[in-house]
């Protein structure tokens, strides 16, 4: 018969048991005799249990066979169990001596501490302090599931241990004779330390189907995802350019809230760049740094350098009397105008015009505003040169805005700002170059809504001003010139709404008819200049605005109804929207004079038609559609169309096609262009490859890739293809990427990576150039968060 002790009256032997584990005094026993045990109550249950803690815990043992000599020693034979804390030791046979806290186990050892479990024939371990020696271990860890063979480990504490002549992986075991995983560490030394969540490796070798990397000295690498100093995996890849590229990064975990990454990197045709990224978060501000240096370019035969910084700040607002006070700057720098071809690659690289800002904003009420100075670096190419923002220094503005004054919405606006542009580039006005100035704004809304949930109408005053002081004189020879330019604008709508059954589902359907009239007087502005205002592209939000125009430097003279009707699919159950479909055009009934320098006047009566829709039918399929169609010439002037299929994970499928006519001609000319992007399974391959697909083979190909063709140039533009290997426990991948737009010769790209679960990745990195290119991947194997030490409780 089994005896069981569980801290609750039993047979003798098991009380001397237990009075044997606890040490008991006479006082304490009696006591103990008198009152059972009260279990105390907990919130949850704790990850981890406190060191303070761990000589209070009760000892739980039980067995077929318990004997021992008072104080000295417990001898548990035949399923053997003894458990404190977080700890369980279950064996043939199981000695525990108290006066050492030693327990010796032996035959069919099996140890689970806090998730982690180590098997083997005979273990030696002080509880409390969890000292002690394993041999001949099996051992798998419960944060990546990573396990291997130790001829011996040693528990240094309940953090560190060192295991000898180890192995490690994170390949799944196989259930059949002769399985050997795809990959494996193998070392003299291996240790763990939980509390650094930092493994350190010795005389180590990696093997990898079968082949094998010589001996390195020292390797180290995270038990868990948890950030930790040290060599990151190294980069490799190649460039039709800048040749064999090598990169080694270094992180440095300075503290939980800040962090650095050195980047060297080796180009084969070029030299060597030096990379260092710095970020900080604290609790009124956060930031990041990041310096690029290359002190000799054999191909540009000079030194190259990148800067880029971002901050943000929350400062007292209280000393100013104001709601909140915050500050900001972003700085984005380059060396030289080729700096974005020969380093696109460089994560902050993202645009031709590198913004250069720091302001200060503030709220105070229903007032807020704002002072920035803004600049551009903008990188000129001759093959496919670009025309630069205009610099804001400074730019400083003022805002208000009350809701339901007396039943008004009123708000304003006061913008002050000082333009400035390289001459060089500077655009023509009136035949002349456009001057530097000074633009004073003001503008001013008044409207009064009557909303209902049937519909709603709302009529609606404005008034824009601005004022200029300019460098140099224009062309009538003003060197200061002025504009005011009131609009008037009713917007009314109603919504209408029932219920309906399409295709064996039941709706809520609305229909909202929609009419927005405005009139805006014709007001001269052809000598005012031009610094931030361009034609607004006709869309549904635009054809409901007052103005033709974005910016500050031209009102148009509108006189105009917009007419549109929305119809809408609603799951009277979730309240989402399936579907929506609209159409909607504006009438003119004057010619709009107001134009951009180099315009014409738009005299047609009747604009484009709008038709558009999006359907989310399910989860899976999405449809997004607009169309522009022109009646006079009956032909549409855009057409956008894009499909996506997504069933489930890593499954994605995405088709666009676009068309943009050449507002410049007449003809049927434009850029049409068609866009195919995926990542899909491609299980056929595998079985091509491997001749079907066999218990040995649990991986999955995946194909990915984009591909962008310009109908209209016949040629492929901007692309990349490649392929992903899913093995369970390591991710392969390869990429092809080829850079065209803006360059005078592509650019052409290969990049590789080999992603071992719970231990690191060899290779570049493109999983940041998938993610950019194609909608809706997802990463393989993605790192997912530790599991809790209760998901594997025994």
């Amino acid at each position: 018969m089994k005896s069981r002790w569980r801290g609750w009256p039993l047979p003798s032997m098991a009380l001397s048991l237990w009075l044997l584990l606890h040490a008991r005094t006479a006082p304490a026993q009696e006591a103990w005799v008198e009152a059972p045990l009260v279990l105390q109550r907990s919130p949850q249950l704790p990850e981890a249990i406190a060191p303070a803690e761990r000589g209070t815990r009760p000892s739980l043992v039980d067995g077929h066979k318990l004997s021992g000599r008072p104080d000295l020693e417990v001898v548990v034979e035949g399923d053997a169990s003894l458990r404190r804390g977080d700890t369980r030791i279950t064996a043939d046979r199981l000695e525990y001596q108290p006066p050492g806290d030693l327990a010796t186990a032996t035959g069919s050892v099996h140890l689970n501490q806090a998730g982690n479990v180590y098997e083997g024939p005979e273990l030696h371990l002080k509880l409390e302090s969890f000292e002690g020696f394993f041999t001949h271990v099996r051992y798998t860890l419960l944060a990546t599931g990573a396990h291997g063979e130790a001829e011996r480990i040693d528990f240094v504490d309940p953090q560190v241990s060192v295991a000898r002549h180890v192995t490690y992986t994170t390949c799944l075991r196989e259930n059949y004779a002769g399985w050997v995983p795809a990959w494996m560490l193998s070392a003299v030394t291996m240790t763990t330390d939980t509390g650094t969540n930092l493994a350190t490796a010795t005389d180590a070798q990696i093997s990898f189907l079968g082949l094998t990397t010589p001996a390195l000295p020292s390797v180290s690498f995270p038990l868990t995802n948890a950030r930790q100093s040290g060599l990151l995996p190294p980069v490799f890849g190649f460039d039709s350019t800048n040749g064999f590229e090598y990169l080694q990064p270094y992180y440095w975990n300075i503290a939980p809230n800040r962090d650095a990454t050195l980047y060297p990197e080796i180009m084969s045709n070029r030299g060597v760049n030096l990379g260092t990224e710095f970020r900080y978060l604290e609790k009124g501000y956060s930031g990041q740094v990041r310096v690029d240096t290359m002190p000799s370019d054999a191909l540009r035969e000079r030194s190259r350098w990148g800067l880029w910084a971002s901050h943000s700040q929350q400062l007292d607002p209280k000393p100013f009397g104001l709601d909140s006070l915050t500050t900001a700057f972003n700085i984005n720098r380059v060396s030289d105008d080729d700096y974005w071809r020969d380093f696109s690659h460089t994560p902050t690289m993202t645009s031709r015009q590198l913004t250069n800002e720091a302001d200060l904003n503030w709220t105070k009420g229903d007032w807020s505003g704002q002072a920035r100075t803004l600049s551009y670096q903008t990188l000129q190419y001759a093959a496919s040169p670009i025309t630069p923002s205009y610099n804001r220094v400074p730019q400083v503005t003022a805002n208000y805005n009350t809701y339901d004054w007396h039943g008004f919405d009123v708000s304003g606006t006061l913008d002050y700002t000082r333009f400035q542009v390289d001459s060089a580039y500077a655009p023509t006005l009136n035949g002349v170059k456009q001057p530097d100035g000074e633009r004073l704004v003001g503008n001013l809304q008044i409207s009064r809504p009557w909303v209902s949930p049937g519909g709603y109408v709302i009529p609606k005053l404005l008034l824009h001003t601005a004022s200029y002081q300019l460098a140099s004189p224009l062309a009538d020879g003003r060197t200061s010139v002025t504009s005011a330019v009131p609009t008037v604008s009713l917007d009314s709508g109603l919504v209408f709404e029932r219920d309906a059954s399409l295709f064996g589902h039941a709706w809520r359907q609305t229909l909202e008819p929609r009419a927005f009239y405005v009139h805006t007087p014709y007001r001269d502005q052809s000598q005012l200049p031009v610094y931030d205002s361009a034609a607004n592209d006709v869309s549904f939000a635009t054809l409901y605005t007052e103005n033709a125009f974005s910016g500050n430097d031209r009102v148009s003279d509108t006189n105009t109804l917009t007419t549109g009707v929305t119809t809408r699919l609603i799951d009277p159950v979730t309240g989402a929207e399936s579907a929506r479909f609209g159409i909607a055009q504006r009438f003119r009934f004057s010619d709009q004079n107001v134009t951009l320098p180099g315009g014409t006047a738009v005299t047609d009566r009747s604009g484009d038609f709008i038709f558009g829709g999006q359907v989310h039918w399910s989860p899976k399929w999405s449809v997004d559609g607009l169309a522009q169609y022109n009646m006079d010439s009956g032909k549409t002037t855009r057409d956008a169309l894009t499909l996506r299929y997504t069933p489930e994970r890593y499954h994605t499928l995405t088709a666009a096609l676009r068309y943009q006519a050449d507002s410049s001609t007449t003809a049927n000319d434009g850029t049409e262009t068609v866009d195919f992007n995926w990542q899909w399974p491609l299980s056929e391959l595998t079985r091509g490859v491997f001749g079907g697909k066999s218990p040995n083979d649990p991986g999955r190909w995946y194909a990915v890739g984009r591909l962008s063709y310009s109908l209209h140039d016949r040629a492929m533009s901007d692309s990349l293809i490649g392929a992903e290997y899913n093995a369970c426990c390591w991710v392969g991948r390869i990429v092809l990427e080829r850079l065209v737009s803006g360059r005078a010769t592509p650019d052409t790209r290969l990049m590789f990576q080999l992603q071992f679960n719970g231990f690191g990745n060899i290779g570049s990195n493109p999983t940041s150039t998938l993610l950019q290119n194609i909608q809706g991947y997802q990463p393989l194997n993605q790192p997912t968060a530790s599991p809790s030490r209760f998901t594997n409780y025994d």
